[in-house]
């Protein structure tokens, strides 16, 4: 066994997890190596849409408009349904002409440079692939990570090509353990989980079934089916010829996944679409688990476990995949802070501080919409709607605000802040209202003659924005950088500013006065924030930045 590869940081898992970790290194200059055991990405649409904020993190990569062009096959669709076959509630729907919008898509736009977008995981990973390798990432498929060992001064992987049998090492700083709900990484860190555990056993059912002429023009989300002879949930792929059913079955009563070969599937399907000659192609099934298991720790000296690894939950509540690329987000400027040497090592404590409320909070909102089974409530009584508020302030992935030692606290005495807030949307239901640990509020500006959003200037660097009267601040921002050898990009706010909008309509967003500012951190959180006019803005901002990075 040889040691042959040394790399900054490795990855365990080749999901949309592990390729998204791999890109946000890359966008921050750190090299990765990233490790899959299967032969190529994912054949089951598991994940079939990104969320506003998930789009937003694209965007800053570069690579929004070729997510979009991934699920463009992907008609736009809502309604989640229940009956006794899907032939019968169907029909029961009138047909409507014109093409789908993207269900509450203007509901984010005061909230979002962009809208979320539907597209499968089967078809978002090959882009993810593609653009990692573009950008230098070294991503090995076919290879198995056999085991991990870890040391005061990094972490070994033992990894295995599955094709020739060879095996070898890799010596990394940090190592990201985003292989997947059943991680072996977790199992062999004896990492202890929380939660609800295993709520429903399901078969994921990938089938094709030409039913275009059924659900043209009446395309749905989800349906549940439930009869006596089967009890699952269609879902809808691409509402045409691909789709997924959900089939429940009940350990309980002695049934295992083997008792479902695809013959017996097929006659399944048959009775659940209310189409007795329907021809069924099934591509794959997949047994699962509809379960919550948040890891009570993340941090494992080196090792970070991130995504499924992390935090399993339901996918009703749309936030699995989405809230697994927000860990490796907030991870990713980290660990290339401290490897370049900008940032103390204890900067890393803060991801289990940040990411494990979200996470659970995530796990426990899917949860609360499953039924007893684990399948989405379907039926439209208070359950249902309590359902939908609580999914409602999540659903775009903008629902939290992070506390740690990395983000600095203020002082909002004495009404606690009240009189700073706008009467705005994002501020009274998503706390994006310039409060330090909130993603900084978007706004439409005017930037060297291009109409942006406020969030295009985040995203590779610490960034202070500043009111209109906040010269003083770009100054500042230029003698800390220079003082820190950390980059902090600045910029004026207003009608004359280097970010032009509306008199007073950026301080009122993020709650300052003309002479104010923000320091918001590479992931688009709001650090630090100065409500007025500073007695020393060079200090006061150094302080800020070291508070930040963990250096004071």
């Amino acid at each position: 066994m040889s040691c042959d590869t040394r790399v900054p940081v490795v990855i365990i898992g080749g999901g949309i997890v592990g390729l998204s970790a791999s890109l946000c290194l890359s966008h921050y200059g750190i090299h990765s190596l990233l490790i899959e055991r299967h032969s190529w990405t994912s054949i089951h649409p598991r994940a079939r849409s990104v969320n506003a904020r998930t789009m937003e993190l694209f965007r800053h990569l570069g690579i929004e408009g070729r997510v979009r062009e991934a699920g463009a096959s992907i008609s736009a669709s809502m309604g989640i349904y229940s009956g006794h076959s899907l032939k019968e509630v169907i029909e029961s729907k009138p047909r409507k002409e014109g093409p789908r919008k993207i269900p509450f898509a203007g509901l984010t736009a005061p909230i979002s440079p962009g809208v979320g977008t539907f597209v499968t995981q089967d078809m978002i990973e090959p882009v993810l692939v593609d653009v990692a390798r573009e950008r230098g990432g070294d991503v090995r498929f076919y290879t198995q990570c056999l085991g991990v060992l870890q040391d005061s001064d990094g972490v070994t992987a033992s990894l295995r090509n599955r094709e020739s049998g060879a095996t070898s090492t890799v010596r990394a700083d940090y190592l990201i353990a985003a292989d997947g709900a059943g991680s072996r990484i977790r199992t062999q860190l004896n990492v202890s989980t929380t939660g609800r555990g295993t709520m429903g056993h399901l078969l994921n059912i990938l089938f094709h079934a030409d039913l275009k002429s059924l659900v043209q023009g009446r395309e749905f989300s989800l349906c549940m089916v439930e009869r006596p002879e089967v009890c699952g949930l269609f879902t809808s792929i691409n509402n045409s010829d691909r789709w997924v059913f959900h089939l429940s079955y009940d350990p309980s009563k002695g049934e295992k996944a083997s008792d479902f070969p695809p013959e017996k599937c097929k006659k399944l399907l048959r009775l659940a679409l209310g189409m007795p000659e329907a021809e069924i192609e099934i591509n794959s099934i997949l047994p699962w688990e509809a379960s919550v298991r948040i890891a009570e720790i993340l941090q494992h000296e080196r090792i970070f476990l991130a995504g499924d690894a992390a935090h399993q939950m339901p996918p009703w509540a749309g936030q699995g995949a989405n809230s697994g690329v927000a860990d490796v987000h907030n991870l990713a400027w980290k660990l290339a802070a401290v490897l370049k040497g900008h940032a103390s090592k204890s900067l890393l404590e803060t991801y289990d501080v940040e990411r494990i409320p979200v996470g659970r909070r995530a796990a426990e909102v899917s949860a609360s919409v499953a039924d007893e089974r684990g399948i989405i409530l379907t039926k439209k009584d208070l359950a249902f709607v309590m359902s939908l508020l609580r999914r409602a302030p999540i659903i775009s992935g903008h629902g939290y605000c992070y506390t740690s030692k990395a983000i600095c606290v203020e002082d909002t005495s004495p009404l606690g802040g009240i009189t700073w807030r706008p009467w705005t949307v994002p501020s009274l239901f998503l706390s994006l209202d310039g409060r330090p640990g909130s993603r900084a509020p978007h706004l439409w500006v005017e930037h060297e003659g291009k109409r942006i959003s406020t969030l295009d200037l985040c995203g590779k660097n610490f960034v202070l924005l500043a009111g209109a009267e906040g010269a003083p601040w770009l100054e500042a921002a230029k003698k800390v950088s220079s003082v820190l050898g950390t980059d902090v990009a600045a910029y004026c706010a207003g009608p004359k500013g280097d970010i032009v909008g509306s008199k007073g309509e950026f301080e009122s967003a993020v709650g300052i006065s003309s002479r104010g500012a923000i320091l918001v951190r590479p992931d688009d959180f709001v650090v630090w924030r100065q409500r007025r006019q500073s007695s020393d803005h060079q200090a006061e901002l150094e302080q800020a930045m070291r508070h930040a990075l963990c250096l004071s």
